[in-house]
């Protein structure tokens, strides 16, 4: 670090709040330092710094399925917004119990991270976590507005009254429901906006039909409802058992939305480009990693603070599979 400093000819402090991201820094300065560690090959030794400051720099992160759209998006914001300052150490769990939660906090810790991040929606994992031992600081993304720790989740309960007040307010005279798994906090919380929509409303509210997050339950659910002909409006918990529904329906001869409007919860990529493109509610999966990590590393530097649960604002995304009544 002296020899960038001399290179650069600013003192060794300055070199230090460069690479520390200190925004106190001239742009003519802070590019002159970069030109001399690019120059000198500088690298930080890690392990040096570790000792000096009692942290790694690492962070670990624990999920249960990164294939699914939601956790593989929320741990590409945490990456991306951890980049440079925080390496990330990522570990899977086949179950969300106590035992197989309380081994994967214990490999992130033998690795000596300062701090690990839950993505967990099922409501085992919340509980799992209550009751793991960890010497570092601990915050859960996308497990509900209500878990009994430091989190960060969409407003799942704003969200679905809202597509369900906008779909009656379309002139339905109420709202049919495609939920998830009763097992997760985001099925049950967007069931309650939807639910309790409805009754304000004074409108009808019909059983709940399951699926699995999966397009091909969409698809099941939709065949039953598609021969309902007093069904004319849909809210579906995910975007992709919207699109399994969209296909029931367009085979059952129910059009979207002349006959039947749908909307869906996420705002997946490609829901813009289903036929017709899909009105959804949007939750910035990239955004809740973010805030994530902002809030583990507020509780890295503050263990003292009060816990928190911060809830994310979704937003209503209106497009062409939704439409008043046509009778």
């Amino acid at each position: 670090m002296a020899d960038v400093a001399r290179l650069a000819g600013v003192s060794h402090q300055t070199v230090s709040r460069v690479l520390n991201g200190h925004p106190n820094v001239r742009p003519q300065t802070r590019a002159g330092v970069l030109a001399a560690i690019r120059e000198l090959g500088y690298r930080r030794n890690a392990v040096a710094r570790s000792l000096v400051t009692g942290r790694t720099q690492s962070l670990g992160v624990i999920s249960f399925d990164t294939t699914l759209y939601g956790p593989a998006s929320m741990l590409y914001g945490i990456e991306r917004a951890a980049h440079p300052r925080y390496s990330v150490t990522i570990t899977s769990v086949p179950t969300f119990d106590s035992r197989s939660m309380q081994a994967a906090v214990d490999r992130l810790l033998g690795q000596g991270v300062d701090g690990v991040i839950v993505i967990a929606s099922e409501t085992p994992a919340i509980e799992a976590l209550a009751g793991v031992r960890v010497d570092v600081p601990l915050v859960a993304v996308g497990c509900g507005t209500s878990a009994p720790l430091d989190s960060v989740a969409i407003d799942n309960i704003a969200g679905a009254f809202e597509a369900t007040q906008y779909l009656l307010g379309l002139g339905h005279r109420t709202v049919y429901y495609v939920g998830g798994p009763d097992s997760t906090v985001d099925a049950r919380e967007r069931a309650d906006g939807w639910e309790r929509a409805l009754r304000e409303a004074g409108a009808p509210v019909p059983e709940i039909t399951h699926g699995d997050w999966s397009a091909s339950s969409g698809y099941e659910t939709g065949h039953r409802l598609a021969s309902m002909q007093e069904v004319t409006a849909v809210f579906c918990a995910n975007d992709q058992m919207a699109l399994g529904l969209l296909r029931a329906l367009a085979e059952h001869g129910r059009q979207v939305p002349a006959d039947v409007s749908v909307v869906g919860f996420d705002d997946i990529p490609e829901s813009a480009y289903f036929l017709p493109p899909l009105t959804t509610v949007r939750q910035d999966f990239g955004d809740l990693g973010r805030q994530a990590l902002r809030l583990l590393l507020d509780r890295i530097s503050d263990r003292q603070a009060p816990s928190e649960r911060l809830p994310l604002p979704p937003e209503l995304v209106v497009r062409a599979s939704t439409a008043s009544p046509t009778s």
